[in-house]
């Protein structure tokens, strides 16, 4: 049997798969849409987060250590000054008053039988039964009695304000907004029990990041300096700001912002929207944000050539934002081509046509 030779076939197969190798195709014209830079003025409105607070805020608590026994004051509860919130076990405080009682009475005793010494004793002196020096004594412990009864009123004095204390009330009318302590806990002096919101004006509170602080704090003290919109509403109201933070929040690495609101009817509680006007820059580019993209780690925008209907890549310059626009302050110019839809297809150098949005005939 005789066996073909290996070379022809060989060459038969490499034809074949010469005539078969698809040729590579041309990229693709890209539609795009576009727009002429030109120059324009940026402004705009920084909105942030607030919550409406009372301007003066206590946390009020037992001036006398004790027991407390009873709480009325609830989360919510309107209350007006002088109002009982609290109460703390008497007894003992009831017992240390008495005490401090008994002891002005012994003082008063002692004062009289020294005034009655000295009159005996001024007497005899007069008479020259006793000399200068015995006188001399017997008032000093007249003076000493004194001393004694006023040091023991005035310890009787603040034995029943400590008895007074054991009843805590509210400093000023208000609403309660928050409850800290609970009946049966054993407090010392000063512990919160309550915390109460003082009718009166009102603060809206919110916080800026670093890079808006110094903006913020041109505006102190200027009435109208920014605008509060309450939550569900449409009115903005004029608000002051008055307070800005000296340092940032250790977490949140933001400035708290109190804006004063006066008088205005809103709840305790509520949430707003603090509305503050950006300064106007002349000169800049405004750009859809459709047109920025991301090339190697840089914001960029595509230019045409409209030589060579042919695309390269810009990096620009953000400034921020407008609304739904990007504020770009470099890296294009007034004229200039830029592609403003389809930019995440293209590639550099890429033959594009601009997108012409057909016609529709008007109905007869």
């Amino acid at each position: 049997m005789k066996i073909a030779p290996l070379a022809p076939l060989l060459l038969a197969a490499a034809l074949l798969a010469a005539c078969s190798r698809n040729e590579p195709q041309p990229e693709p014209i890209r539609f795009v849409r576009t727009m002429t830079v030109g120059s324009d003025v940026a402004g705009g409105v920084h909105e942030y987060a607030a919550e409406v607070r009372a301007r003066t805020e206590s946390r009020l608590g037992f001036r006398v250590a004790g027991k407390m026994v009873q709480r009325s004051a609830e989360v919510g509860q309107r209350v007006k000054a002088g109002a009982v919130l609290a109460q703390l076990d008497p007894q003992d405080l009831k017992l240390s008053q008495a005490a401090a009682g008994a002891a002005t009475q012994a003082a008063r005793v002692n004062l009289e039988l020294a005034e009655a010494d000295f009159k005996r004793y001024r007497d005899l002196h007069a008479q020259g039964f006793i000399s200068a020096v015995e006188l001399d004594r017997r008032e000093t412990t007249l003076k000493a009695a004194r001393a004694t009864l006023a040091q023991a009123e005035a310890q009787g004095s603040v034995q029943a304000n400590q008895a007074a204390y054991a009843a805590l009330t509210a400093t000023a009318a208000g609403v309660i907004t928050a409850v800290e302590a609970e009946p049966g806990a054993v407090l010392a002096a000063g512990t919160p029990v309550v915390r109460l919101a003082h009718d009166g004006p009102r603060d809206v509170v919110f916080a800026v990041p670093e890079g808006a602080v110094a903006g913020v704090r041109a505006l102190l003290g200027k009435p109208g300096g920014v605008k509060v919109r309450p939550w569900g509403s449409t009115e903005a109201l004029p608000a002051t700001v008055r307070e800005v933070a000296a340092a940032a929040d250790a977490a949140t690495r933001t400035f708290q912002v109190k804006a004063d609101v006066g008088k205005a009817d809103l709840q305790l509680g509520q949430t707003a929207a603090v509305l503050l006007d950006l300064p106007k820059l002349a000169g800049i580019t405004k750009l859809p944000l459709t047109a920025v993209t991301q090339l190697q780690g840089k914001t960029a925008v595509w230019l045409v050539d409209m030589g060579t209907m042919t695309v390269k890549a810009q990096p620009i310059d953000v400034a921020g934002a407008d609304g739904n626009s990007v504020v770009v302050k470099g890296g294009v110019s007034p004229g200039q081509r830029v592609v403003t839809a389809g930019v995440h297809v293209l590639t550099p150098g890429q033959k594009v046509k601009l997108y012409e949005a057909p016609v529709t005939a008007a109905a007869n």
